[in-house]
């Protein structure tokens, strides 16, 4: 089992910059380190969609083009934790933020998800 809380959600204005933390609990004996984490968001009236990701080690990360070389995802294996650094926000990066957990990235399995953190990016 892995637990997960997203953090560092707010309302900012278009041009800002934001990061937002996903701090895991593992009731496992699979240690974090060997999960693939992921960032998602969910607009209002949208679906669900994948925004960042990372391998275990860190060393390989995956973004979709509408976020490339805005938004970089690292993690800290020692502290449990992944990070979404937001760059340049524009209005339509307003969504709910959800971290996950998984296997690869490139399998898109993903089997622990947090609650959420709502940013807002105002115009």
């Amino acid at each position: 089992q892995v637990h997960l809380v997203e953090s560092g959600g707010q309302l900012v204005q278009a041009g800002d910059s934001l990061k937002l933390s996903c701090a895991a609990t593992v009731a496992s004996e699979r240690p974090f380190s060997r999960y693939a984490m992921g960032w998602f968001r969910r607009a209002p009236g949208k679906e669900r969609t994948f925004v960042a990701g990372i391998s275990w080690s860190g060393g390989d990360t995956y973004y979709p083009d509408s976020v490339k070389g805005r938004f970089t995802i690292s993690r800290d294996n020692a502290e449990n934790t992944v990070y979404l650094q937001m760059m340049s926000l524009k209005p339509e990066d307003t969504a709910v933020y959800y971290c996950a957990a998984g296997t690869t990235v490139a399998g898109n399995l993903w089997d622990y998800w947090g609650q959420g953190t709502q940013v807002t990016v105002s115009s």
